[in-house]
């Protein structure tokens, strides 16, 4: 099957690896023609170090690329993914079918990447998301994700496109569940980063990673999302691999921050998207949107833009009112 990668960072060279080896004809697109060309006769990205692209893995800048494809990915990083939709979209085949694996929401609009893909291209999409790390799923890591949209001829369609024995894909008719997981356990993956920059415990860090869970799954459930989907692979999964692992460029942020740093320098040191930065205005907005308490976002959202200590943040969210743990339990 002919396919395209739009976005050539580490998450979308791990996929366009991952569909060659299943035996497509990949394009992998960047927006740069010399990054393109050296990564053509290199046969190497420096977004994803010591990973040897595949034979037969095109590197192009050309967004005519996509012609002919009846499966595009969209992995370029949230802020510009517009502006890429809107580079590809005149060369699209009218059936083809659009993958989005940005994790994110968009500032002011307040939409989900799907959502952003769908109005800019006027294709069907599909979420694929799930705790995958870039540099592990390249490798062929065993690594698990969940292909969610309402159509499940398309779901299962990306589903047989990706899966193979060490990448294992499960389906979900939740889109707005899966989504909003990944995009809001960046937020609280930058905390915790936060945490061990302060030098704080795992017990800290446990606690923070369970009620960030509950303030994503009540903003989810609040804007239609399922729970079970918060407790599955895009929810807790990504959570738990993003808090914890090196890899994570959300929690390397996290941790500068702790240690003193501003956001702004943060994010320079660690050289890459920091999503989760972006992601924390706009779930801060969400929340104000639905009506939903969301108190780790909103410190997080303090630190990040309004300049509030992180020690001060983390003793008053410790310091608020009593409560119990969940809302749906009675005595």
């Amino acid at each position: 099957m002919k396919t395209a990668v739009i976005g050539a960072g580490a998450w979308g060279t791990a996929l366009a690896c991952q569909l060659r080896r299943n035996g497509h004809d990949v394009s992998l697109w960047f927006r740069d023609p010399e990054k393109a060309e050296l990564a053509q006769r290199s046969r190497t990205n420096p977004r994803l170090k010591n990973i040897t692209l595949p034979d037969g893995l095109l590197c192009t800048a050309d967004p005519k690329c996509v012609e002919g494809c009846a499966l595009v990915v969209i992995a370029a990083p949230s802020f510009p993914i517009r502006a890429v939709c809107r580079a590809v979209a005149p060369y699209l085949d009218r059936n083809a079918v659009m993958v989005s694996v940005t994790k994110g929401i968009e500032e002011g609009t307040l939409l989900r990447m799907s959502q952003i893909v769908a109005q800019e291209t006027g294709r069907r999409v599909v979420a694929l998301s799930g705790p995958c790390h870039a540099e592990e799923v390249a490798v062929q890591v065993p690594t698990g994700c969940l292909a969610a949209c309402e159509d499940r001829v398309l779901a299962e369609f990306v589903q047989d496109a990706f899966m193979s024995e060490n990448f294992r894909v499960y389906t979900s008719p939740d889109a707005i569940g899966a989504e909003l997981g990944g995009a809001l356990k960046n937020v609280i993956a930058l905390c915790a980063g936060v945490a061990t920059g302060m030098c704080c415990g795992d017990n800290t860090k446990a606690m923070l990673m369970t009620r960030g869970l509950t303030e994503i799954a009540r903003l989810g459930v609040s804007m239609g999302a399922r729970k079970e989907t918060l407790a599955g692979l895009s929810g807790v999964g990504d959570l738990i691999v993003t808090c914890t692992s090196p890899h994570s460029r959300n929690r390397q942020a996290g941790i500068l921050i702790g240690q003193g740093k501003t956001p702004k320098e943060a994010m320079e040191e660690v050289g890459a998207v920091v999503e989760g930065y972006y992601a924390t205005r706009s779930a801060w907005e969400l929340c104000r949107k639905q009506g939903v308490e969301m108190p780790i976002v909103t410190a997080a959202y303090q630190v990040l833009y309004q300049n509030a200590d992180a020690r001060e943040a983390v003793q008053k969210l410790l310091t608020r009112q009593k409560k119990a743990e969940s809302e749906d339990l009675g005595w």
